[in-house]
């Protein structure tokens, strides 16, 4: 479930950032010009991570509802996690738009949804690098050649290999970001074995991009979470009525693998 920040992750917890102030005053223009709207904290975090990091906005939207701009309430959800609800303090009648908010991320957070979603993820990138001829070498794997990672029990997606350039992909299709822990490891994992890092995702803070490019890999990021064809209905009104970006391609988008090409090419 992606609503919240991963476990173990505190926003409060990362420095301060001087943007913060330059949120809470935009956050509180988007409420005011809003004022009937009920939203989630993880649907602004998306909507304005051109702007901010997630927690960045998810500060600067704790501070508001502290000082009593906005209303919140936290929801459990039948699937299972919980979603944190927000409104502007004038808006009165706000449980029958809460309760429309609730049910739609009820629908895509269902256990099923996001499995297929995760499927068609790593669907599409493999499709993709097969299609720029990158040969598959290994699939949630922990060996590459003659190495194995044996210090802890994570695996990568993907290995794939072409001009004997050898790289181990992991794949995050989801709205949020990915666990940093878990990215740090994914890092050492592709050192311990000799391969190049690759990390396929939605999307990915700056900072985050500058350890992996700095570690010698690529930040493949994809923008829009990938639904499934058979999904195509509920990514739009994901789109249309939260806001978030949710797609149903057939395939990743051209200019997407070309930007890893063109990189693999000048290693090569």
């Amino acid at each position: 479930m992606d609503t919240d920040f991963p476990a173990g992750f505190n926003p409060d917890e990362r420095p301060p950032d001087p943007r913060e102030e330059d949120a809470r005053q935009a956050l509180e223009v988007l409420f005011e010009a809003n004022r009937e709207a009920v939203f989630f904290s993880r649907q602004i975090e998306v909507q304005h991570e051109d702007k901010w990091y997630h927690w960045v906005t998810n500060r600067a939207l704790r501070d508001l509802i502290e000082d009593r701009l906005l209303k919140n309430e936290t929801r459990s959800l039948v699937t299972g996690g919980s979603v944190h609800l927000m409104w502007h303090r004038s808006h009165r009648y706000y449980r029958r738009d809460a309760a429309r908010v609730v049910r739609l991320v009820e629908e895509y957070a269902n256990p099923n949804i996001g499995g297929a979603v995760g499927l068609q993820g790593e669907h599409m990138v493999l499709e993709g690098f097969a299609r720029r001829e990158f040969v598959m070498r290994g699939r949630h794997a922990k060996a590459f050649g003659s190495r194995t990672w044996e210090a802890s029990a994570h695996d990568l997606d993907f290995f794939f290999e072409r001009d004997s350039i050898a790289y181990g992909v992991e794949v995050k299709n989801t709205l949020g970001y990915m666990d940093y822990d878990e990215l740090k490891v994914k890092l050492r994992m592709c050192s311990s074995l000799g391969i190049t890092p690759v990390f396929a995702a939605r999307m990915l803070p700056k900072t985050w991009i500058s350890e992996i490019v700095d570690s010698g890999g690529f930040a493949l990021i994809m923008k829009y979470q990938l639904y499934p064809l058979a999904h195509r209905e509920l990514a739009r009104r994901v789109s249309s009525e939260l806001g978030l970006p949710v797609d149903s391609p057939k395939a990743l988008a051209e200019r997407t693998m070309d930007r890893f090409v063109r990189w693999h090419e000048k290693k090569v």
